[in-house]
């Protein structure tokens, strides 16, 4: 079947409102040109987001990169494509299959993809033949050929040209050769196009401008903005996916701003031997003084728990980057999950109880980055800011970002001065009834703040103690100062509609929850939504939890792990929590939701 001779089917035509996925090879290169493409949607003031599925090998295995594009503002993963790519022999055929019908499916002519079904729209292209007309360079052919259906797909879709040679552009900044090439790739895509497809595509690009003002990132590297806004002092890391590029990023902002007139550098970066001695030269750090962190996976928090378990009995600062990936084990180690709710809850043996920030968006990997400092040092504990590969490594559309104006909060830090004007100085001693103490920092002139860290038992003097009521002192201390971080801790954020049910969901599962409940209110079923932020529990919580009869906790695990905490919290209203869950390892979308919700209505 020719590109001329479509079958007609029964997909309306939606503008500005689909979904394309891309299928290819990674390490093809082809990364370069689905961002080009989604950039371009996106300069046509078109809301959009970006999904790449890859795989854990380093080349040669299938990936597959999906763009949403939606003018009401959705951008969590969409469960059908209207436009799919096909340039992976190993997958196309199987593309095919599973294909929505009506999807249009443009794919290398040497695939021969004819035949296998007659209700969709074929587009055959010859990549191979356009890209050595193009491109003068055989070895560049592999790379520039992706850049072919970036042309293909502006003529199908009617995006403006000029946009996607801007996005090139930007994309290859300061590349002026690579720029040209693939701007030459882009126009011979659009003009083989533009001569052999003869029908009209149902899905459109038609400009807007409800992305002004817009960016495109990662939450990764917004995480890595707001600590270098925090004043992050000392990274020490080990490399793990998903959360290595947090440590790349902040590098690389650190080694552009962070140096002194005369290059000197005004931070430490460590790549530790493994997870284990980054926690411990984190907590090293934190209790000289410094504003640390480290950035991991499950697997790290895992390895990293022995020392956490240290920082929070002998209250030293540090932030904990947990960027959580599928489990247990290696698992799936580029596939995203919250899987990772109860240990970093409650990591470490013994009665701990950990602050955590759950971001959901570009805004709050930034913010909560730059406040996990504060806590940290406020209440004087490992802060844990849980976040996962989807919102860490994907491309999301956010608001700029409103730069912290307030100075940092260094917590209950006694100088040399304020040591001299107190009658004793007792390192663990409640003194304001707050459960948090006092502390120096090493170095402090007058030798009066001196005291022993140690992780085994010690009384209010940081004494070595085996006393029963000295170790029961110091829990029950432990356990007050993390009642009190409930009026410091992001407090959840609602969308209500006046029911008498509720939706409670975390994270990156936020886009597909508020998709999810305008499509039940559309469907007449009215569900009030509330987005939990933090660790502990705020009392807007069990205020909402209080006035529901059913509460739906969608979240991305198999053993509704953050629904077990809302329970453990309030045996009281156990029975109204109902999990939603999802845990295949792709990112969540508001079908899945609403295939668990509406039965249960």
């Amino acid at each position: 079947m020719t590109s001329d001779t479509m079958p007609s089917t029964s997909i309306d035509e939606r503008i500005n409102d689909f979904s394309i996925q891309v299928a290819t090879v990674n390490g093809s290169g082809s990364q370069t040109a689905n961002n080009v493409l989604m950039r371009s949607i996106f300069q046509m003031g078109v809301p959009v987001s970006g999904k790449n599925l890859f795989p854990s090998n380093i080349a040669g295995l299938p990936t597959w990169f999906t763009i949403r594009a939606s003018a009401q503002g959705y951008i969590a993963r969409k469960a059908t494509n209207e436009m799919l790519i096909l340039m992976n022999p190993e997958t196309s055929k199987e593309d095919v299959q599973k294909a929505d019908s009506g999807c249009i499916v443009i794919y290398d002519e040497p695939l021969k993809l004819e035949g296998l079904r007659n209700d969709l729209r074929l587009c055959p292209v010859p990549f191979q033949k356009i890209v050595t007309a193009c491109c003068p360079e055989p070895k560049l052919h592999k790379l520039v050929k992706n850049m072919i259906y970036v042309g293909v797909s502006c003529f199908l879709l009617e995006i403006d040209i000029e946009e996607a040679k801007r996005a090139i552009s930007k994309q290859l900044k300061g590349k002026a050769k690579a720029i040209d090439i693939n701007i030459g790739a882009i126009e011979a895509g659009f003009s083989w196009a533009q001569e052999n497809i003869k029908y009209q595509s149902p899905i459109k690009v038609k400009r807007d401008n409800k992305t002004e003002g817009k960016i495109i990132l990662d939450g990764n590297e917004a995480s890595a903005i707001g600590c270098m806004f925090a004043g992050v002092t000392v990274l020490a890391w080990y490399p793990i996916t998903p959360a290595s590029s947090l440590s790349e990023s902040l590098i690389d902002y650190l080694e552009e701003y962070r140096k002194t007139p005369d290059g000197k550098s005004t931070y430490a970066v460590v790549q530790m031997e493994d997870e284990l001695a980054s926690a411990g030269a984190v907590l090293g750090a934190g209790w000289a003084g410094a504003r640390s962190m480290t950035t991991t996976s499950g697997p790290g928090i895992s390895l990293m728990s022995e020392f956490i378990g240290l920082g929070y009995f002998s209250e030293i600062p540090g932030v904990f980057f947990n960027v959580a990936r599928t489990g247990p084990s290696t698992g799936l180690p580029t596939r995203t999950m919250q899987g990772d709710v109860n240990i970093c809850a409650k990591c470490s043996h013994g009665d701990t109880l950990h602050i955590n920030l759950y971001p959901g968006n570009m805004q709050e990997c930034f913010e909560f980055s730059y406040q996990s400092f504060d806590l940290a040092e406020r209440f004087q504990t490992p802060i844990f800011v849980v976040s996962d590969l989807d919102l860490g490594m994907q491309n999301w559309m956010s608001d700029a970002f409103i730069y912290p104006d307030k100075p940092y909060d260094r917590g209950k830090v006694l100088n040399e001065k304020q040591l001299s004007e107190i009658a004793e100085f007792a390192r663990y001693r409640d003194v304001d009834n707050d459960g948090i103490p006092y502390r120096s920092l090493p170095g402090t002139s007058g030798g009066k703040g001196a005291y022993f860290t140690r992780g085994s038992g010690h009384n209010e003097r940081a004494l070595y103690s085996e006393k029963p009521e000295d170790y029961v002192a110091v829990v029950d201390r432990l356990k007050r100062k993390y009642e009190s971080a409930k009026g410091y801790v992001p407090k959840p954020l609602f969308r209500h509609r006046d029911s008498n049910r509720g939706i409670i969901g975390f994270g990156s599962s936020d886009p597909a929850i508020c998709e999810a409940q305008d499509e039940l209110a559309r469907q007449g079923h009215e569900v009030d939504y509330m987005r939990l932020r933090a660790l502990p529990f705020t009392k807007e919580v069990s205020e909402f939890i209080e006035t529901k009869n059913i509460i739906y906790v969608v979240e991305q695990n198999r053993d509704g792990q953050m629904a077990g905490l809302l329970k453990e919290t309030y045996p009281k209203y156990a029975s109204k929590f109902v999990s939603v869950l999802h845990y295949n390892g792709l990112a969540l979308d508001a079908q899945s939701i609403l295939n668990q919700i509406i039965p249960k209505i």
